[in-house]
């Protein structure tokens, strides 16, 4: 049964992506905006919402830490797993609006989490509430003044559809998104319990990558459809929706806390989000300028990995 789980959760991870990906560009080209803008916001919102269902659930059952443990491990896996097989399989040429506003924006709203978190270990309702401002603030600045990011390979094969398929195709495409990961986390879940895995190594891995299957499944799909640009911004956006939307929201509704059986996501896992988040606009400069190739990939996948292999050890 869990192997007919995981098959069926591929499936619709796919079909997921195509559907999310028509969506994406057809919306870019009916509002005339740079499809980076649109998978800033409206694919990260779409990808990111199993994150926001899971915090905002998490935290009225009382499990607040889950929340914050979901958000970093997913920001951690979006970067070091998604972005590292994402430019292994392609590589990805980047303009400046890349490292002056989306990257800078993303740095700065996991610095804020930082300081909001590492001392009282607590996120209360007024810093919910600043985190929540700054998104809508960033949400405004790329919407009116945000240029494309990321060089358009085949602009010619990008197809124009009506707004009713546009909405139609977003509905299916996130639901598929979500529906697949749940199904494939839930496989994966039971077949590592019937071979005995602990409960910690599950929670590290598949959990945490679970969350982090829509933003996969959709940046790999764009990348092979050559929409590199709302792969990116995918990626991007989802980090910085992890943060200011789910932690903000979450913390509007209910103080969230981090308990002293968490404490290793303040003592450990923050620091290695907030590495492999700045680790990456060096990777855009070097060997060669605004470009992440397959050699980056396989740097941001070994920090990833070993990132995985030290918490479970």
């Amino acid at each position: 049964m869990s192997i007919l789980y995981i098959v069926l959760g591929l499936v619709l991870l796919v079909l997921g992506g195509n559907w999310l990906l028509k969506a994406a560009v057809g919306l870019s080209l009916k509002l005339n905006i740079p499809k980076i803008v649109i998978g800033m916001t409206v694919v990260s919102f779409a990808t990111s919402a199993p994150e926001l269902i899971v915090s905002v659930k998490s935290a009225l059952d009382g499990a607040t830490g889950l929340a914050v443990g979901n958000v970093i491990g997913s920001n951690i896996a979006n970067l070091g797993l998604v972005l590292g097989i994402t430019v292994i399989l392609s590589t990805i040429e980047v303009e400046k609006s890349f490292y002056k506003t989306d990257w800078p924006v993303m740095m700065i709203a996991s610095v804020l989490l930082y300081f909001f978190i590492v001392n009282d270990r607590m996120i209360q309702f007024y810093e919910g509430a600043i985190m929540f401002t700054m998104l809508i603030a960033f949400l405004v600045y790329l919407l009116r003044f945000q240029k494309t990011a990321v060089v358009d390979e085949m602009p010619e094969d990008d197809e124009e559809l009506p707004l009713h398929k546009i909405v139609l195709f977003l509905a299916i495409g996130g639901f598929g998104l979500w529906a697949g990961s749940e199904l494939l986390v839930d496989g994966a879940k039971t077949m590592a319990e019937n071979f005995g895995v602990s409960d910690a190594v599950i929670g590290v891995t598949v959990v945490s990558v679970g969350t982090s299957i829509p933003e996969l499944a959709a940046s790999i799909i764009a990348v092979m459809k050559k929409e590199k640009a709302i792969s990116l911004g995918n990626l991007i956006g989802s980090n910085v929706f992890n943060i200011l939307a789910v932690l903000g929201i979450t913390s509007m509704i209910t103080p969230v806390t981090v308990q002293v059986k968490d404490i290793s996501l303040i003592n450990n896992d923050i620091y290695w989000m907030l590495a492999i988040s700045f680790i990456v606009l060096p990777l855009v400069f070097f060997p060669k300028k605004l470009r992440l190739n397959w050699k980056d990939g396989i740097i941001l996948l070994g920090a990833y990995v070993a990132f995985i292999y030290l918490t479970i050890s």
